[in-house]
């Protein structure tokens, strides 16, 4: 039994919580052990609550641990904390240097090529043949030999008073009574995201059926949804809300779940959205669908019928996988969340796993 285990992700947000069901499972397996957990200081508000770690650890990747004296530095100090078991999740040379020159008696995960021969065990990340998280799963079973598993999805724990914060937010920037739909239109890479085209037809569309629209994403979108709202009928702006730059992680957390259904690419508020409990409609292109559908059975994922999905490339001069994902398609799904029945939305998960979302093809 490890008296003290760190686990190490500094990724970006979906993949930082991508990591919560191991926490759990690493909890409810060493209940006595003292469990630490890595993260890149700007994702903190997602892991800064959860109640299965003891302490969360932050590296400032882009402030003033930056640079290699302050890496080191850095390095150095977690060396001084000699954990026991140090379990990587993030196959990249800065998290596996900081592993390997833990000092731990364990050490394993995902590991670079060179960093591999410092690792106790060592598995390649099978996110291309299976969710990420079963990926995760793989390492605590194969090189841990943790066979059982506490899965409860996608976790986030909200600050004191964050719910109260969300309903005055909601109530300054929404201003009409009609139910919304969130849309999020940005993403990491350009082949993730759905048309402007296909966001703006799809807004104007479910305004005239009565909703509202509230557009999500960080302050890097605010430019991009510009150019949306620029396409969207001029008779529609009453109906839209602008939260794009304007919320924290944790604000995006709490006010998410005031909209009625997320229409979003692969990106980091879908996994917060899931973790939050948000049905949502999601469009693959470039993403493969195996390693990062949206970990819910409420979500519905629509998969380009193109040849070359998915190339997993960050830039594409014709992009049709996005193209033809039709408005209409997505706007059945994004109904039928909204309007069908308990039963037919029971229908349409019988059969798929707890954390299995359905899939368009």
């Amino acid at each position: 039994m490890p008296k003290s285990i760190l686990v190490i992700n500094l990724m970006h947000i979906g993949d930082l919580l991508l990591v919560t069901p191991i926490l759990r499972t690493l909890r409810t397996q060493f209940p006595q052990a003292h469990i630490a957990l890595l993260a890149d200081k700007k994702l903190q508000d997602l892991v800064k609550n959860n109640q299965n770690i003891n302490e969360l650890i932050v590296i400032d990747k882009k402030g003033q641990d930056d640079g290699l004296l302050p890496y080191l530095r850095f390095a150095w100090e977690l060396r001084q904390r000699r954990f026991e078991w140090v379990i990587n999740l993030h196959q990249n040379e800065r998290a596996s240097f900081l592993a390997a020159f833990s000092g731990a008696k364990t050490i394993v995960g995902y590991a670079t090529a060179v960093l591999r021969h410092c690792f106790t065990k060592y598995l390649l990340n099978r996110k291309a043949e299976k969710h990420q998280i079963e990926s995760h799963f793989d390492v605590l079973r194969e090189l841990l030999g943790v066979t059982e598993r506490d899965d409860q999805g996608l976790e986030i724990w909200l600050d004191a008073g964050a719910k109260e914060e969300a309903a005055a937010i909601w109530q300054r920037e929404v201003r009409h009574e009609r139910p919304v739909v969130g849309l999020n239109i940005g993403a990491s890479w350009p082949t993730k995201r759905w048309r402007h085209e296909h966001f703006a037809k799809l807004a104007d569309r479910l305004i005239e059926r009565g909703y509202g629209i509230g557009f999500f994403g960080g302050p890097m979108d605010e430019e991009i949804v510009e150019e949306t709202r620029a396409l969207m009928k001029p008779d529609t702006q009453e109906a839209v809300s602008v939260f794009t730059g304007k919320l924290s992680l944790m604000q995006l957390a709490t006010v998410l779940p005031f909209c009625r259904v997320l229409v979003t690419n692969d990106s980091g508020p879908m996994h917060v959205a899931v973790a939050m409990g948000v049905p949502l409609v999601t469009m693959f292109g470039a993403s493969p669908v195996p390693g990062f559908y949206p970990y819910s059975n409420t979500s519905v994922l629509i998969q380009s019928k193109e040849p070359c999905h998915p190339c997993g490339s960050h830039h594409c001069e014709h992009h049709s996988c996005m193209w033809k994902i039709s408005v209409e398609q997505v706007e059945k799904e994004t109904l039928r969340l909204l309007e069908a029945s308990s039963e037919e939305l029971a229908s349409d998960r019988a059969g798929l796993g707890p954390h299995e979302c359905r899939i368009i093809r």
